[in-house]
């Protein structure tokens, strides 16, 4: 099962690479990271995506919370939360075949970003269904460079995950 981790951090030069050496160290993977500012001055949060047992997931919480900077951490996986990722991807786009591309970014409310002569980028967000979807519907075409950003997280509702 997936999981999703909300981790505080005070915003300090290694915090990065601490949480990274700890879930290497364990031999744990993670399956993506995203780290962005908070509105709290110096104040980072880093939400890590990973797979494992309840028992796993719990374990790596309870080694994050020992790590110097480490100020909070919230599995946002057991409460109702909204995730989304951003996905770029460029597709080979002949002059015959940008209509049905164009179609298809329509029906997964994406846009295209940059138009060349012989390509398209596509920007999409949503979940990770949804992304896998648009990419089957796109590699008829001939995808040529896939970016994501990983999945953020929030929680639904009054709570925040910033309260430590």
């Amino acid at each position: 099962m997936k999981h999703v981790l909300a981790v505080l951090v005070e915003d300090k030069p290694g915090v990065l690479s601490r949480v990274a050496g700890l879930f290497s160290r364990r031999g744990f993977n993670i399956d993506n990271i995203a780290v962005g500012e908070t509105i709290t001055p110096g104040i980072s949060r880093m939400t890590i995506t990973l797979e494992g047992s309840e028992t796993i997931v719990e374990q790596v919480a309870k080694q994050l919370h020992k790590l110097v900077n480490v100020l909070k951490v919230s599995n946002l996986s057991k409460e109702p939360s909204v995730s989304r990722e951003l996905m770029l991807i460029k597709v080979k786009a002949e002059m015959g075949s940008r209509s049905d591309i164009q179609q298809i970014v329509e029906t997964f409310r994406g846009k295209v970003v940059d138009v060349s002569p012989d390509s398209m980028v596509i920007e999409v967000t949503g979940n990770e269904e949804k992304m896998e979807a648009i990419k089957l519907l796109l590699q008829d075409f001939g995808i040529r460079e896939i970016v994501r950003t990983g999945k953020i997280a929030v929680l639904r509702g009054s709570k925040v995950t910033g309260e430590f």
